[in-house]
C-alpha cells in the first residue's frame, strides 16, 4: 500500500501497490501492521455500505464525539464521488480546513479519515457504491453534523445538488454551534 498525507495532519490517501500479470493484479487493501507504522488507528468495528442511485447526490457532514469518535478508511467500490473531509481538533493548526478528494472505483484509491473529522461526499456518477471501514460502532449519542453547504467550510461541490436528506439539509451551521463542537470535540481525548 501507497499512504500519502494530506495536508490535514493524520489523513492520508491510501493506493493499492498493484502486483500484476496477464491475469489481472493482487494488492493489499488494508493491513493492520501498515496503519500502526503511520500511526493510523487499525481497529476495524464495522463496515459500512451507502448506495446512492442519482449523480450528484450530496451526503454528510457527519462526525462521532470522543469518547466515541471514530476513524473511517473510504473506498469506491462502484461509480465515483468527491470525498471532503474536515479537521474538528480544536487544537490542531489546520482545525475547520479541509481536503477533498476524488475517490473512484477504478482508483481504488481509499481516503484515511482521523478521529474528530467531520467526513461527507458528493456523487460524481449514477449508481455509485461506497464502503468504509469504521474504528467504532454506531453510537447515536456520539453523533453529529455540519451543513454541507455551510459558507465557513467553503468546500466547493462539483454539481448541483440533485438529493439530500431531510436531516444533512437541515444541519446548523458553524456559527450556530461551534462553542459546542469545540467543547464536544475536546471531551474524552
Amino acid at each position: 500500500m501507497i499512504f500519502t498525507e494530506t495536508k490535514l495532519r493524520g489523513a492520508f490517501t491510501i493506493d493499492l501497490e498493484r502486483r500484476g500479470d496477464n491475469r489481472g493484479f493482487f494488492a493489499r487493501s488494508f493491513c493492520q501492521n501498515e496503519f500502526i507504522k503511520h500511526g493510523l488507528n487499525p481497529l476495524v468495528a464495522q463496515v459500512n455500505v451507502g448506495f446512492s442511485a442519482r449523480l450528484g447526490t450530496l451526503r454528510g457532514m457527519h462526525f462521532q464525539a470522543p469518547p466515541n469518535a471514530e476513524a473511517k478508511l473510504v473506498r469506491v467500490t462502484s461509480g465515483a464521488v468527491l470525498d471532503v473531509i474536515v479537521d474538528l481538533r480544536p487544537e490542531s493548526e489546520t482545525y475547520l480546513q479541509h481536503v477533498a478528494v476524488e475517490l473512484t472505483a477504478l482508483s481504488r484509491t481509499a481516503l484515511y479519515v482521523p478521529e474528530r473529522f467531520a467526513h461527507g461526499y458528493q456523487t460524481l456518477e449514477d449508481d455509485t457504491e461506497i464502503t468504509y471501514q469504521t474504528s467504532e460502532f454506531y453510537t447515536p449519542a456520539a453523533e453529529g453534523g455540519l451543513s454541507p453547504l455551510d459558507p465557513r467550510l467553503a468546500v466547493t461541490w462539483p454539481l448541483p445538488v440533485s438529493e439530500i436528506s431531510a436531516k444533512d439539509a437541515s444541519a446548523k451551521l458553524l456559527d450556530e454551534i461551534e462553542s459546542e463542537l469545540k467543547q464536544r470535540m475536546t471531551t474524552g481525548r
